[in-house]
């Protein structure tokens, strides 16, 4: 008996056990699930947008204003990634953060690796198949077939891209930087956040951009401007919303930014409607164009900015429709994002390929478009059962193991 106690390492006496108090962790903010839905209504916009002479491609947001569904996707990637990563940092430090990032950083590295392979055999394979190299030009990878080896390379360093694939590196550039950002944001977020805007300027004012391949390419998505959208959102969830909440309150500010949404309309509609071709005069027109989306425009920016102010405004984060039936397609893709653009590349251009050698009537458009969306949102259902499964099974696991 007296073994069994010292066994016990109680000395023989059976009172209680000490336990220091253990400060609890704040639990985290609910989920805002208009971040979710505007994402994934960005990837459906992105697909849509994708797909060549796609008669549906009129109802997409590039046709009525400046902007379009990239801003939506690289600002809400901004805002989650401050998110996600700004807690890490402030409650385990720097290092930990950064390395949480970098992991990220590979996995979407490892993604597009996999994505420009898969992508580039689906392109050979349809030219080779239909005897048709336009194929392989209009996608932009002519020149892999050519010569695959150097392409190869160039498409490892990021430089060398098939078309509809480019938002996903610039990604990749944001998410290697987003440390040493999301330290400053932390630390100096209004400082932080004007020397983003010091690199957008003197980008646009000295034409910097990175270097792509072949030698004449230049990155679709100039990261050098698009960083100021990204380091924006970053922004606006570290803090910077609830400086501007006054302004998303004022009614004088959206009606501002609603007077500048439909006066960009008519300037849209003007390139296209022959009624309006003179709508914007000459001395105009000088200054506004280029609107230019590989450099990021400042009215691109600012009509995402009015676009962006309105919805939050009428849009709050615990609006009940959000958590409705018809919203969680949506709200699947957006929370799947990377693995949902990745399948909408290959949708993309299997669609074209329905448009080009099968049929081009209205009815296959239609077909095509909702066809790759409830393709797209298979998948993000399926993913997220997975989740579910892996989180019930978690306990099971971990109790199976201490027995």
């Amino acid at each position: 008996m007296a073994e069994a106690r010292r066994a016990r390492g109680d000395g023989g006496r059976t009172g209680t056990v000490v336990r220091l108090p253990v400060r609890p962790r704040p639990a985290p903010a609910p989920r805002d699930l208009r971040l979710d839905f505007f994402r994934g209504l960005a990837l459906w916009l992105i697909y849509l947008d994708h797909v060549p002479s796609n008669v549906l491609n009129v109802a997409t947001l590039r046709n009525f204003g400046f902007s379009d569904a990239a801003e939506i996707f690289v600002f809400i990637s901004g805002y989650t990634a401050a998110l996600v990563y700004g807690r890490v940092m402030r409650e385990r430090g720097v290092i930990i953060a950064t390395a949480r990032v970098l992991k990220r950083v590979w996995q979407l590295y490892v993604a597009f690796v996999f994505l420009f392979v898969v992508y580039l055999a689906q392109i050979a394979y349809v030219a080779q198949r239909f005897q048709n190299p336009l194929y392989a030009e209009e996608m932009n990878v002519l020149r892999f077939l050519d010569e695959p080896d150097v392409t190869l390379i160039q498409a490892l360093l990021l430089r060398f891209k098939p078309a509809n694939t480019d938002i996903l590196p610039l990604y990749i550039v944001l998410m290697a930087a987003f440390p040493v950002v999301l330290w400053g944001l932390i630390k100096r977020p209004n400082l932080t956040l004007g020397v983003s805007l010091a690199v957008y300027a003197v980008a646009r004012l000295m034409g910097w951009n990175f270097q792509g391949w072949p030698a004449e390419h230049m990155w679709v998505f100039n990261p050098l401007a698009w960083q100021f959208l990204f380091v924006f959102g970053s922004w606006c969830a570290i803090g910077g919303l609830d400086r501007l909440e006054p302004v998303l309150r004022s009614r004088i500010a959206v009606g501002v930014a609603a007077a500048f949404l439909l006066a960009s309309l008519l300037v849209v509609l003007s390139w296209s409607v022959p009624a309006l071709e003179g709508l914007v005069p000459d001395a105009v027109g000088e200054l506004i164009y280029p609107i230019s989306k590989t450099d990021l425009s400042l009215l691109r920016f600012l009509h995402f900015l009015a676009l962006a102010l309105v919805v939050a405004h009428f849009v709050p984060s615990d609006w009940s429709l959000l958590r409705a039936r018809f919203a969680q397609p949506l709200v699947l893709c957006g929370q799947h994002s990377l693995e949902i653009f990745c399948l909408g590349v290959f949708l993309s251009f299997g669609a074209h390929l329905v448009l080009v050698e099968v049929s081009g009537r209205l009815l296959t458009h239609v077909l095509v478009s909702v066809g790759g969306i409830i393709a797209m949102v298979a998948l993000a259902a399926l993913m997220s059962w997975y989740q579910e499964n892996e989180k019930r099974r978690g306990p099971d696991r971990a109790a199976g193991g201490s027995a």
